[in-house]
């Protein structure tokens, strides 16, 4: 592999999309010394706040685009739906990492499922659907209950259906206006994991422990992670007082990690990724198996809580990757666990910020988002403590307190 020059202190870094991951990049560039350029189409957006240079225009702006990749010396993303033109122009004048062909791969969730099963990787069941005939055969060969998602521009729950009877399939297609999409089978999980990897041009390779991921309404709201004097697995007892939540959602175990870390790393090394990754993994009831769920091409929402917790945070990660830098340390150093933020707690007034930093070892960070509306991230809050139980309640009392009583 020819593995170009490392890109130093001093230069400037250049970053498709403007909202928060973009944000929390650019402050972790900053701090080793780099200059930071967003590309958005909106003029007032997180990243655009605190970037060094702001040029704000269409992705399909083919003049800005080139102007944009001129300026800096190496481009990433921040969200994956940048359109597959804008990084072909980019790419003519500066590296773009993770590359066009991750993205092209991991933009299309069919795509997606197809080089997963290529890789020998485990996923969900699936049928594509592109037609009538198509709808018929996939509630017939994968049946119900499924899951239909447009193959294109989903996330948070946007853009996918739960069919749970043959009858309700053509309701559910015609709801996603009868584009591509792919029909899968419903998974009877324990928990939802992610795990974070970074890959080096010289294809060093780095893998966070697992994330334990409960989402509400489809939008991810607490991560907890693990210790490395905790463990993965090390808090499976649960006692009369424990919560639903953590019943619900246990930690991983030491086997999971293994396992997900290998996953994770033939994927990186699959897509030849240069950057940073996150693999999202449902970890099945009946047998413990661990399927793909997803790849963003990306730093994501779980995260968040790095920043305070490990050694080297996935912004700071995602930085040294796509520089050619040594990767840094993923193993977290404390127990930590994150809440997102959204607009409800907005809804009666500006949330009670002292009550819930008063409340043990809390972190604040907020998006600079001027308008809060349900279900828009606004910021979040971590929680840093000896076991990763006691994280995730400390968190979620944190959290709790910011609507003034």
């Amino acid at each position: 592999m020819c593995v170009s020059q490392p890109i130093l202190p001093g230069a400037t870094l250049g970053i498709f999309g403007g909202g928060q991951l973009g944000r929390m990049f650019a402050l972790a560039a900053f701090q080793l010394g780099y200059k930071v350029h967003v590309f958005s189409p909106q003029q007032d957006c997180p990243a655009g706040e605190v970037a060094t240079l702001h040029t704000v225009a269409d992705y399909h702006d083919c003049a800005a685009v080139t102007r944009f990749s001129q300026s800096v010396d190496v481009i990433t993303l921040e969200f994956e739906n940048v359109p597959a033109e804008a990084l072909e122009t980019a790419a003519r004048f500066s590296p773009v990492r993770p590359s066009g062909r991750v993205l092209h791969i991991t933009q299309d969730r069919l795509r997606e499922k197809h080089f997963l099963q290529q890789s020998g990787i485990a996923c969900t069941r699936f049928a594509p659907v592109k037609s009538k005939a198509d709808l018929e055969i996939a509630r017939t060969e994968v049946g119900t209950p499924a899951v239909l998602k447009t193959c294109r521009s989903g996330y948070d729950g946007k853009g996918q259906v739960v069919v749970r009877s043959p009858e309700e399939a053509a309701k559910a297609w015609h709801s996603l206006g009868e584009v591509a999409a792919v029909w899968e089978a419903m998974v009877d999980y324990q928990c939802e994991l992610s795990v974070l990897v970074a890959r080096s041009a010289g294809g060093d390779v780095a893998c966070y422990p697992p994330i334990t991921n409960h989402h509400v309404n489809h939008i991810l709201d607490i991560s907890t992670l693990p210790s490395k004097e905790t463990g993965p697995g090390k808090e499976s007892e649960f006692t009369e007082a424990t919560s639903d939540l953590e019943k619900n959602h246990p930690f991983a175990t030491a086997a999971c990690e293994s396992t997900s870390a290998k996953i994770a790393r033939t994927i990186a090394e699959q897509l030849d990724l240069v950057g940073l990754a996150c693999i999202e993994f449902f970890l099945t009831r009946e047998d413990d198996q661990l399927l793909v769920n997803e790849i963003a091409p990306r730093t994501h929402n779980s995260g968040h809580l790095t920043i305070e917790a490990c050694v080297c945070s996935q912004f700071e990660q995602q930085v040294r990757a796509i520089c050619g830098l040594p990767l840094g340390c993923p193993i977290p150093q404390s127990s930590a666990a994150m809440a997102n933020l959204l607009g409800e707690r907005w809804s009666a007034g500006v949330p009670d910020w002292q009550a819930a930093l008063a409340e043990g070892d809390i972190h604040l960070h907020l998006y600079g988002k001027k308008e809060s509306r349900p279900g828009r991230k606004m910021g979040h809050l971590t929680a840093l403590a000896q076991t990763p139980a006691a994280a995730r309640k400390q968190v979620c009392t944190a959290r709790a307190k910011l609507l003034k009583a």
